[in-house]
């Protein structure tokens, strides 16, 4: 019983710090009014592709090669990245994102550049993809996922009104704090291939053709909150068209990747989306 005690209190201390220093890292305000700056979920953040970048919060998982770090490489712009992975474009906009404050808080009036890759948290479209393969392939992940997961809604059912608001609302936010900025929005890249499934995948053909849709109707409403803005569209949705996880050069994943994150963008991927927002710096006005 002594022990189970001290075990307990062991459990308890270790938590209450881990929350502390989630609470301390999230009360650290980002340098602001860098030339760049990045915005985003972790399609931005660089879930898994290298070391975790110094200083950043742990909750956000950014790594040192994400797009925007590739990106700032390449043009070498100084640049304060505030993307977090599970943010949504409320958290990017309005904070709460485990004590987080809005991303939007690092833009300031000689802010030259902003990315944003925003939006798939908000319909829970990557979620739902790493739930099915995990209760597909049963095992202990498996039995978790059938226990908290409530299934997949069809792309009807998900909030992509409220998202297509929140986004062109974030680029005028944007628009606002960094008025000499070309603003950036970038869509989720290709994941699953234009019909059918594959092993990589671990989800069946009528779960494919499930999210299929939700990834569409994802890219439609980016695009209109891009159209309504005037903000600049970097369409990976179209561009990464042959290079899904079921393709011979993926720029994402599959459901058990070797090297980076499940269903999430690999290094080659977040190269090719740095290459191609460097285009659109240097060929728009």
């Amino acid at each position: 019983m002594r022990l189970i005690k001290i075990l307990l209190l062991v459990i308890a201390i270790a938590a209450l710090a881990g929350l502390g220093l989630l609470y301390y890292q999230g009360q650290q305000k980002p340098r602001v009014n860098s030339p760049y700056v990045a915005l985003g979920s972790s399609f931005a953040a660089g879930l898994a592709l290298g070391p975790r970048m110094p200083g950043s919060p742990l909750v956000c998982q950014r790594s040192a090669n994400g797009y925007p770090q590739q990106l700032a490489r390449l043009t070498g712009l100084a640049l304060t990245d505030t993307s977090c992975s599970a943010a949504t474009v409320r958290h990017v906009l309005r904070g709460g994102q485990v004590f987080l404050g809005p991303q939007i808080d690092a833009l300031g009036k000689d802010t030259r550049l902003v990315t944003i890759t925003a939006g798939g948290n908000d319909v829970d479209y990557v979620g739902d993809l790493t739930m099915m393969a995990y209760q597909r392939k049963g095992g202990f992940a498996g039995f978790i996922a059938g226990l908290v997961w409530q299934g997949a809604k069809p792309a009807a059912k998900r909030p992509f009104a409220g998202l297509q608001a929140d986004l062109a609302a974030t680029v005028r936010a944007v628009r606002s704090r960094a008025p000499k900025a070309q603003i950036v929005v970038v869509t989720y890249p290709e994941i699953l291939p234009g019909a059918g499934t594959c092993p990589q995948l671990g989800i069946d053909a009528r779960q494919a053709t499930l999210m299929r849709a939700v990834a569409l109707r994802l890219t439609e409403v980016t695009r209109a909150a891009v159209g309504a803005t005037g903000a600049t569209l970097i369409d990976m949705a179209t561009l990464a068209q042959g290079h899904d996880a079921c393709s011979a050069q993926p720029w994402v994943n599959g459901a058990t990747p070797a090297h980076g994150a499940p269903f999430h963008p690999t290094l080659a991927g977040a190269r090719a989306v740095a290459q191609q927002i460097l285009l659109a710096k240097r060929t728009d006005p």
